[in-house]
This record gives C-alpha cells, sequence and structure tokens, in this order.
C-alpha cells in the first residue's frame, strides 16, 4: 500500500479507527489523493530525521490497552504548521497497521517529509492516510513545490480519472489522470506539476521547472 492517501480530518479518522477496532478489521483503508490534496489537508508539514521510537500507552486511562509508536525526531524544516507548534520533537502513531500506523526506519537516522494533524494536547498524529515519504525518494520539484506552491494553492480542487469518459466540472478544478495514463496513481503527473491558480481564476496544471504563467497544460479531458 503507497504510503501517500488522502488525508482525513482527525475527528473523523478517530472514528473510523474506533469503529475499525471495535469491528475487527485487519486491515488499513485510505481513499487515495494527489500529494497536493494531502499537503492541503494536513495541519503541519516538516522534514524530518527519525532518531528513535518507543510504544507508549495512548491514554492516561489504566483501562485504555491500545498502544501508540512515539518517533523522536530531529525536525529539520517546517512548511506548515507555523501557527500551532514551532518544534516538533515527537510524533505519534497507531501501534496496529489495522489503525493505519505508520512504520518509520528509526535505526538508519532516515529523513522523511511528514504530513499529520495536531491533538488537542499539542501532539503531532500521523498514519497511513497522511502524505509520508523517505525525504529522497522525492523529487525534485516535488521539494521545490514544497517551498513555493503545493501547500499554497489549497482553492484548487483536483479531480481524479480512473475511467473514460471523465473531466472536470468546475473552472477551478484540474484532473488527474495518472492512473488512466499509467496504471498508478503516483505517476509523472503526481511527481512534476501541480494543480495552481491562473491569473484569471481558473485552475491548470503546472510545471514547477518553468515560471508561472509559461507553462501550464490544460486536461479538461483525456
Amino acid at each position: 500500500m503507497p504510503a501517500a492517501f488522502r488525508a482525513w480530518w482527525l475527528p473523523g479518522l478517530l472514528l473510523g479507527l474506533s469503529l475499525q477496532l471495535r469491528a475487527g478489521v485487519e486491515a488499513c483503508s485510505c481513499a487515495p489523493a494527489h500529494p497536493q490534496q494531502l499537503l492541503c489537508a494536513s495541519a503541519i508539514v516538516i522534514r524530518a530525521k527519525v532518531i528513535s521510537e518507543k510504544v507508549v500507552p495512548a491514554s492516561d486511562d489504566t483501562a485504555d490497552t491500545q498502544k501508540l509508536i512515539q518517533y523522536e525526531i530531529k525536525q529539520i524544516k517546517m512548511f506548515k504548521g507555523f501557527d500551532k507548534v514551532k518544534d516538533v520533537q515527537y510524533v505519534y502513531t497507531p501501534f496496529d497497521s489495522s489503525l493505519c500506523g505508520v512504520r518509520l526506519d528509526a535505526n538508519k537516522k532516515k529523513q522523511y517529509l511528514l504530513t499529520g494533524q495536531i491533538l488537542d494536547n499539542g501532539k503531532v498524529f500521523i498514519t497511513l492516510c497522511n502524505y509520508i515519504e523517505p525525504w529522497d525518494d522525492l523529487s525534485p520539484l516535488q521539494k521545490k513545490n514544497l517551498n513555493h506552491r503545493n501547500h499554497m494553492d489549497c482553492s484548487c480542487r483536483i479531480t481524479t480519472c480512473y475511467t473514460v469518459p471523465c473531466s472536470v466540472s468546475a473552472p477551478n478544478e484540474c484532473l488527474w489522470t495518472d492512473w488512466l495514463i499509467e496504471r498508478k496513481l503516483y505517476g509523472h503527473q503526481a511527481q512534476h506539476y501541480a494543480c495552481v491558480k491562473r491569473s484569471d481564476g481558473t485552475c491548470g496544471w503546472y510545471w514547477a521547472g518553468l515560471p508561472l504563467e509559461k507553462e501550464f497544460i490544460d486536461v479538461s479531458e483525456p
């Protein structure tokens, strides 16, 4: 299962995880989404190195048997979330993979792009439904977009095209065709293009390698 999936709003996610636990569901399930959507839906976006990990109780309630993995991290750069936290030292994820818990490599001090939500107590909570990737696996243009465009154009909507016919239904939509063309979700379009608002208010796919307005591609119908 790819690490990049649609980041649910935390209350809905926690409710879904609770229902899964009660029903005995054995697998995590998240709706796929474009990386730009995942960044927009996240409360925090950081680049960090994983230092260590340990299993901790999910709450102070002694009757609560659920566990979390606490990852100690060294924050390298924050791209989103400045208004909520200053420096992140720990991130938390469900211990059980069936609850969408994330497994990060703490042994090799690996760097990751981490996105997630912030709990009321200030803890950063991550799951497989967030956009989490090894930093070295990101394309140069994806790294550039983190600094400039992706999480700034959240007024644009991205529509996933699985089969034909499919088309945009509003001027602020971009049609995501990686699955249709390459038979995989996170292909060339997801790695190298951002859905950006034009000066006339419409949205279009923009290749981050050229100045804005110089390289838009129009994909309204495949």
